[in-house]
Protein backbone atom coordinates (compact mmCIF):
# COMPACT_ATOMS: atom_id res chain seq x y z
CA UNK A 1 0.00 0.00 0.00
CA UNK A 2 1.43 3.37 -0.62
CA UNK A 3 0.27 6.56 0.56
CA UNK A 4 0.87 10.17 0.77
CA UNK A 5 -0.49 13.44 1.52
CA UNK A 6 -1.92 15.09 -1.52
CA UNK A 7 -3.02 18.73 -0.49
CA UNK A 8 -3.06 20.88 3.06
CA UNK A 9 -5.64 22.58 3.38
CA UNK A 10 -5.03 26.46 4.76
CA UNK A 11 -7.49 28.84 5.85
CA UNK A 12 -7.98 31.95 4.41
CA UNK A 13 -9.93 35.62 4.05
CA UNK A 14 -9.37 35.99 0.58
CA UNK A 15 -8.55 33.71 -2.47
CA UNK A 16 -7.04 36.58 -4.49
CA UNK A 17 -4.84 38.40 -1.94
CA UNK A 18 -3.53 34.37 -0.54
CA UNK A 19 -2.63 33.51 -4.31
CA UNK A 20 -0.81 37.03 -4.32
CA UNK A 21 1.10 36.70 -1.68
CA UNK A 22 2.31 33.31 -2.04
CA UNK A 23 2.84 33.19 -6.05
CA UNK A 24 4.89 36.87 -5.38
CA UNK A 25 6.67 36.54 -1.91
CA UNK A 26 7.22 32.47 -1.35
CA UNK A 27 7.48 32.38 -5.44
CA UNK A 28 4.77 29.56 -5.28
CA UNK A 29 3.27 28.12 -8.28
CA UNK A 30 -0.52 28.60 -8.54
CA UNK A 31 -1.93 24.59 -10.21
CA UNK A 32 -5.30 25.42 -10.01
CA UNK A 33 -7.88 28.33 -9.42
CA UNK A 34 -10.88 26.67 -10.93
CA UNK A 35 -14.85 27.40 -9.84
CA UNK A 36 -17.28 25.38 -8.37
CA UNK A 37 -20.66 26.54 -9.04
CA UNK A 38 -22.70 23.76 -7.08
CA UNK A 39 -20.84 24.72 -3.63
CA UNK A 40 -19.73 28.89 -4.78
CA UNK A 41 -16.25 28.30 -3.84
CA UNK A 42 -12.82 27.87 -5.74
CA UNK A 43 -10.65 25.22 -5.62
CA UNK A 44 -7.00 26.70 -5.63
CA UNK A 45 -4.02 24.85 -5.26
CA UNK A 46 -0.45 26.35 -4.86
CA UNK A 47 2.63 24.77 -4.22
CA UNK A 48 6.41 25.95 -3.94
CA UNK A 49 8.93 26.27 -6.64
CA UNK A 50 10.53 22.95 -7.75
CA UNK A 51 7.64 20.90 -6.18
CA UNK A 52 7.03 17.90 -8.58
CA UNK A 53 3.64 16.34 -9.66
CA UNK A 54 3.91 13.59 -6.16
CA UNK A 55 4.49 16.58 -3.66
CA UNK A 56 1.51 17.93 -1.49
CA UNK A 57 0.34 21.53 -2.57
CA UNK A 58 -1.33 23.88 -0.33
CA UNK A 59 -5.86 24.21 -0.72
CA UNK A 60 -6.72 27.92 0.07
CA UNK A 61 -9.55 27.41 1.64
CA UNK A 62 -11.69 30.75 2.16
CA UNK A 63 -13.42 30.74 5.82
CA UNK A 64 -17.03 30.81 4.99
CA UNK A 65 -18.51 31.43 8.51
CA UNK A 66 -16.81 33.06 11.82
CA UNK A 67 -16.24 29.97 13.59
CA UNK A 68 -14.03 29.20 10.48
CA UNK A 69 -12.90 32.68 10.69
CA UNK A 70 -11.67 32.51 13.94
CA UNK A 71 -8.97 29.98 12.50
CA UNK A 72 -7.30 32.36 9.93
CA UNK A 73 -4.07 32.53 11.09
CA UNK A 74 -3.88 30.47 14.04
CA UNK A 75 -4.23 27.42 12.70
CA UNK A 76 -1.83 25.30 14.54
CA UNK A 77 -2.36 27.52 17.88
CA UNK A 78 0.38 29.54 17.71
CA UNK A 79 3.25 26.60 16.99
CA UNK A 80 5.05 26.49 13.83
CA UNK A 81 2.67 24.65 11.43
CA UNK A 82 4.12 24.43 7.89
CA UNK A 83 7.62 23.81 6.83
CA UNK A 84 9.12 24.90 3.39
CA UNK A 85 11.89 22.92 2.58
CA UNK A 86 14.42 24.39 0.50
CA UNK A 87 17.99 23.22 -1.49
CA UNK A 88 19.61 26.64 -0.57
CA UNK A 89 18.89 28.11 3.28
CA UNK A 90 20.78 31.43 2.31
CA UNK A 91 19.51 32.25 -1.28
CA UNK A 92 15.70 32.22 0.01
CA UNK A 93 15.75 33.37 3.04
CA UNK A 94 17.31 36.87 1.80
CA UNK A 95 14.71 36.01 -1.22
CA UNK A 96 12.23 36.19 1.18
CA UNK A 97 13.74 39.28 2.87
CA UNK A 98 13.93 41.11 0.30
CA UNK A 99 10.32 40.58 -0.49
CA UNK A 100 9.06 41.59 3.03
CA UNK A 101 8.53 38.56 4.50
CA UNK A 102 8.53 38.85 8.09
CA UNK A 103 10.90 36.30 10.28
CA UNK A 104 9.86 36.03 13.99
CA UNK A 105 12.93 33.51 14.50
CA UNK A 106 16.69 34.79 12.80
CA UNK A 107 18.12 31.56 11.76
CA UNK A 108 19.93 29.30 13.50
CA UNK A 109 21.79 26.01 13.02
CA UNK A 110 20.80 22.87 14.94
CA UNK A 111 21.72 19.30 14.39
CA UNK A 112 18.86 18.63 12.00
CA UNK A 113 19.88 21.57 9.65
CA UNK A 114 19.23 25.36 9.23
CA UNK A 115 16.38 27.45 10.04
CA UNK A 116 14.32 30.13 10.46
CA UNK A 117 10.24 31.38 11.48
CA UNK A 118 8.48 33.61 9.09
CA UNK A 119 4.76 34.40 9.36
CA UNK A 120 2.80 33.87 6.34
CA UNK A 121 0.48 36.37 5.36
CA UNK A 122 -2.49 35.71 8.16
CA UNK A 123 0.52 34.81 10.69
CA UNK A 124 0.99 31.59 10.78
CA UNK A 125 3.85 30.38 11.73
CA UNK A 126 6.42 28.30 9.00
CA UNK A 127 9.55 27.35 9.27
CA UNK A 128 12.03 28.05 6.26
CA UNK A 129 14.70 24.90 6.45
CA UNK A 130 17.53 22.84 4.75
CA UNK A 131 17.73 19.49 6.30
CA UNK A 132 21.42 18.42 6.86
CA UNK A 133 22.33 15.64 4.77
CA UNK A 134 24.09 12.72 6.85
Amino acid sequence: MAQSLAHIALVVRDYDEAIAWFTQKLGFTLVADDYQAEQDKRWVLVAPPGAGDDAASLLLARAVSPDQEAFIGNQAGGRVFLFLETDDFDRDHAAMLGKGVTFVRAPKRAPYGQVAVFEDLYGNLWDLVQFART
